[in-house]
């Protein structure tokens, strides 16, 4: 065996097994269920479920009635803004071409930002229609969101995509059809900081009233949070490979959080200076 080749097995040889788990949950035959729906069904519950005991904090911000309802609005939200947000940010000549592929969301392709986009204009709609402050509302929807999005990069990291760059760091993984060299787990790295992190951070902030009296000040929060824990992710995961590098290193998740974070700063001024929401 000869040195250069032992050189280039070498990162093979350092590498974590990947766990080979089938995207598919649960094959009837007829019907499949995948990893990634379940992902999606489980964040939506989970975080509705949540979103309804912080409705019941002080101040009071909703009654259970309108939790319930605003589940439906923001799971269409959220497929509908993420499908889209997909299709103009990540492939808009693509899907020119083949318009029909825009509604076969099984065959993948959702963004975060465009679903950000989508429950935006959904949480402002549903407010005037109940008469609730839109800010509030997103207060709330901003402290569960960390919860679809762990789940969603963990689903990520079942079908083993957007995959991470290729490292010799002994946290490296050889990732199926992602070619021989290991590469970073990025999926696992955003679940950590988008989710978890995320979720701890907007939980604490929540928990303190005075934050809580302030309408839009944890919208602003987690903007900032999630656009810098974005950006942090996308150092180590590997660009899109019909897009690559926007600018220079920078990527189109990291392009699309820039103004995340500066709206996040600019919601958290304003909110700061707004009197508290009276003791009820």
């Amino acid at each position: 065996m000869s040195n250069a080749f032992a050189i280039d097995r070498l990162p093979m040889l350092y590498a974590l097994p990947f766990p080979s788990i089938d995207p598919v949950a649960i094959d009837l035959g007829f019907f499949a269920v995948r990893w990634y729906a379940l992902a999606y069904i489980a964040g939506l519950l989970l975080g509705w479920w949540y979103l309804v005991w912080l409705a019941k904090q002080p101040p009071r911000t909703m009654e259970r009635g309108d939790a319930d309802d605003l589940l439906v609005w923001i799971a269409l939200a959220v497929i509908l803004g993420g499908r889209l947000g997909y299709v103009v940010f990540y492939k808009p000549g693509y899907y020119l071409e083949n318009p029909v592929e825009i509604l076969q969301l099984w065959q993948g392709g959702m963004a975060f930002h465009g679903g950000l986009l989508g429950v935006l204009i959904a949480t402002y709609l549903f407010s005037r229609q109940r008469n609730l402050n839109p800010f509030r509302v997103g207060d709330l929807l901003c402290c569960a969101a960390p919860i679809g999005l762990f789940l969603g990069r963990i689903a990520n990291f079942i079908n083993a995509e957007l995959y991470g760059r290729v490292t010799d760091s002994p946290l490296g993984m050889v990732f199926p059809g992602a070619g021989p060299l290991p590469r970073h787990p990025s999926q696992l790295y955003e679940a950590f900081l988008e989710g978890l992190v995320l979720f701890v951070v907007m939980f604490l902030l929540f928990r303190q009233e005075s934050i809580r009296r302030k309408p839009g000040l944890l919208v602003g929060c987690f903007l900032i949070g999630y656009g810098v824990a974005r950006t942090i992710a996308e150092i180590f995961r590997e660009p899109d490979m019909h897009l690559g590098f926007i600018v220079g290193p920078v990527t189109m998740g990291q392009l699309l959080s820039i103004p995340m974070v500066i709206l996040g700063i600019v919601v958290v001024l304003i909110a700061s200076r707004r009197p508290p929401v009276p003791a009820q």
